[in-house]
Order: structure tokens, then sequence, then C-alpha cells
């Protein structure tokens, strides 16, 4: 095994079934429910479970009933552009290998099912639903490996993909630095899809570098310029109308998301956001 992948196995694991996650049942704490019904409020039922929409238009409080599933169907994307093949503390690349072996160890310790997908211009690599540990080193060594330069994002290929090939049910997890256009609404219909956003701090807010040259790692084209305030401000603005429209999106599309920087523990912040009701 690639000794990256293999630091990475040790860790997650360590941390999944040890300090961090060891005295608690699952990182999918809340999961594993599927809607059957709305009834009626009655004393003692959850708060947390009223449907406010509902309660709003029968003038009355309705609670949101749900049947237990035997098992979650847990699917990990990694989406690996040549964009992800960048920083500053850690490549972005290394940090979705962590939250895929993370994602990988809580689903087996769940006794859920888990499989992964390898994507960016086209489908790479697939991994059958599986229980076994091997399924996850596999996945972490399949991130770590993949070469990432020249290949340019293609969600709406993704999207294609995914909705003919994953039929069942899942807690689908989608893993990339998601910059470009992105329409997640047909998965999230079927699926309860759930967005990691992996970023490095000086992608978001970088330095005036002055003259150099630049290369896009998606399509290998050099730019040559100054890089100076001006042209900051430009690129500042549209990455912030991509992240505005994107959260825009998961908000109308009920879909959960975090931000992990490359100089976090994604653990925690996979923690934070799957715990939070």
């Amino acid at each position: 095994m690639n000794l990256a992948a293999k630091k990475i196995i040790l860790k997650t694991k360590k941390q999944v079934y040890g300090e961090m996650l060891g005295n608690n049942a699952s990182l999918f704490q809340g999961e594993g429910f599927e809607f059957s019904e709305l009834r009626e409020y009655v004393y003692g039922d959850d708060v947390r479970k009223i449907d406010w929409k509902t309660t709003a238009k029968l003038g009355k409080p309705y609670v949101k009933v749900y049947k237990e599933e035997r098992e979650l169907n847990v699917v990990v994307v990694s989406m690996l552009g040549g964009s992800v093949y960048f920083g500053t503390v850690r490549q972005k690349s290394d940090v979705i290998a962590e939250v895929v072996a993370i994602l990988g160890f809580s689903a087996v310790k769940n006794s859920d099912l888990f499989s992964h997908f390898v994507f960016a211009d086209d489908l790479y690599s697939v991994a059958k639903p599986s229980k076994k540990h091997f399924a996850i080193h596999q996945a972490a060594e399949e991130v770590v490996r993949f070469e990432p330069l020249g290949k340019e994002a293609n969600y709406a290929a993704l999207v294609e993909m995914l909705v003919k090939r994953v039929k069942k049910k899942a807690l689908l997890f989608i893993v990339s630095d998601f910059v470009g256009d992105i329409d997640l609404k047909f998965l999230s219909k079927k699926h309860d899809v759930f967005a990691v956003i992996v970023r490095d701090r000086f992608e978001e807010n970088p330095d005036q570098l002055g003259y150099l040259r630049l290369i896009d790692m998606e399509n290998q084209k050099s730019f040559e310029g100054d890089i100076d305030a001006q042209t900051l401000k430009h690129y500042k603005k549209a990455l912030h109308e991509n992240d505005e429209k994107l959260y825009k999106q998961f908000k109308k599309r009920g879909i959960r998301f975090t931000k992990i920087y490359t100089d976090e523990e994604p653990l925690l912040k996979l923690m934070r956001q799957m715990r939070r009701v």
C-alpha cells in the first residue's frame, strides 16, 4: 500500500474506533430513518420533528413520523478534477482521501454498506457496496494514487452517472472543492445528499503575487501576467459568486454541507455537521 494512504488509514481508523468516536454510536447518529407520514403532535413528541410548514398551513402542530431502515447505503464520491492538486498545508486530494476513509470506517462500524466512486471528467473507479475494511483501504489508496492533472471536473456527467448507477436510496456524500457549474437537483430528489467542500484558505484569500506564470491544473494551459490587487479582486468576486450560487442551491434542495480547509481536522468538521439537527 502507498505510504501516504497507509498513514491516512491508520489515522482515521484510530479516530473512528478510538478516542474520537469510540464512545459514540456512529458518525451517522440520527440517520437511517425514512419518512413515513405526518400526524398531529401529542404531548411528549420530540419538538425537533415538528413539520413547521404543515403546522403553519393547518394551524396546529404536526410531526414527521419515520420508519427505521435496517441499514444505510452510504455512497461516497470523490470528485478529483485538476483543481484538487493544490494545497499550502496539505494537498486537497489528501484531505479528500481522509474524508473518504472516515466515512468508510464510520459506515462499517455502524454495520452499514459503503461504496466509493472516483470521478473527474469521467468515471474512473467503482467499488461495490461492502462492509469490509479492505474496501476502505482500497478507496483511500485510489484517491491518493489518482492523477488529477489535466482532468476537468464534469459535474453534469457525474450527476448523470449517479442517477443511472445508484438505484437504492443512499446517504450520498460528494467530496470535492465544488468550483464550477453544479446542479444536484435530481440527486437530491432521490437521495439524502451531503456535500463535503474541501478548500485551501489561500485559494479563497490569496496574496498579491506579482508577475509570474501559472498553470491551470485542469486544462494545463499556462497564464502569464501580473497578479495584482485588481486581478485578485475579480478572482475573489468570481469565487464568491460561485459559492453564493452553490449555498442557495443547497438550501433550496435540502442538501447538507460542510467546508473543510486543508489545515483542519476533517473528522471534527464532519462530526459537527452530521450531528446537527
